[in-house]
């Protein structure tokens, strides 16, 4: 999950006119003394004309995909950078209008086989999971 700090820029190959969509995101950092980390994220073909129309900064996203370290040379030394080229990008704010894909189910509904959706069942209160009805995981 990661946070957009500069939108996304479509350009195209040269040869095959083939979209690229390059963009900065921000991941919070796991300590909060340490200041958030920020990767470059690319996405091609459809997918990146896809991102460059849907998301701006500010967004926040969850993103599916590759990671890989590229050695970049500046000013005399190298330098190892983050980037990833991702597969998939999912909105997370309920301000994007955008409506999740048929495969993303929500956790606060569960549906039935045929599609419908059903309401929880909380009638039978013995089923209901409390403090001394909790299983003694060793670990």
């Amino acid at each position: 999950m990661a946070k957009i700090i500069r939108s996304p820029q479509l350009r195209y190959i040269q040869d095959s006119q083939l979209p690229i969509a390059e963009m900065m995101v921000e991941f919070d950092s796991i300590s909060p003394n340490n200041p958030p980390c920020t990767m470059k994220v690319v996405a091609w073909g459809t997918l990146a004309t896809e991102v460059e129309q849907t998301y701006k900064e500010g967004n926040e996203v969850i993103l599916t995909g590759r990671l890989k370290m590229a050695l970049l040379e500046k000013q005399g030394y190298k330098e190892k950078i983050a980037e990833m080229t991702i597969s998939h990008i999912y909105p997370v704010s309920t301000d994007n209008p955008t409506p999740p894909p048929n495969n993303v189910i929500s956790l606060n509904t569960s549906y039935s086989d045929d599609g419908g959706s059903l309401e929880p069942d909380y009638s039978d209160s013995e089923e209901m999971i409390s403090e001394n009805n909790l299983d003694n995981i060793p670990f």
